[in-house]
């Protein structure tokens, strides 16, 4: 599982049927450097890996810092009726403290 922080919605014009009226977002997962920028309010800068689309159900907006599961562990919630997704997110984190 990864911390990442949402930077944008993504809109899909076709897609597998399981995945009809789902959410997706765009996310940067984030390092530890990446992380301590984040805590001390920068959005831009070192840590920051490329942008991943993640489904989500929870509700997160643009700048929330997200748990993401990935892998097969992402598909995991949806059994026995298994979606085709590779990030999931997992948790909406109010906050994240980096020593």
């Amino acid at each position: 599982m990864r911390i990442a922080q949402i930077i944008g919605r993504c809109t899909l014009s076709v897609c597998h049927p399981s995945l009809r009226g789902s959410k997706w977002l765009l996310g940067v997962p984030l390092t530890h450097e990446g992380l301590k920028g984040v805590e001390a309010g920068k959005s831009n800068g070192p840590g920051r890996n490329e942008a991943i689309v993640i489904y989500d159900d929870l509700g997160a907006g643009h700048g929330d810092l997200i748990a993401v599961s990935e892998g097969a562990e992402a598909a995991a919630p949806f059994g026995p009726n298994l979606k085709p997704i590779d990030a999931y997110s997992a948790a909406i984190l109010d906050r994240v403290v980096v020593e």
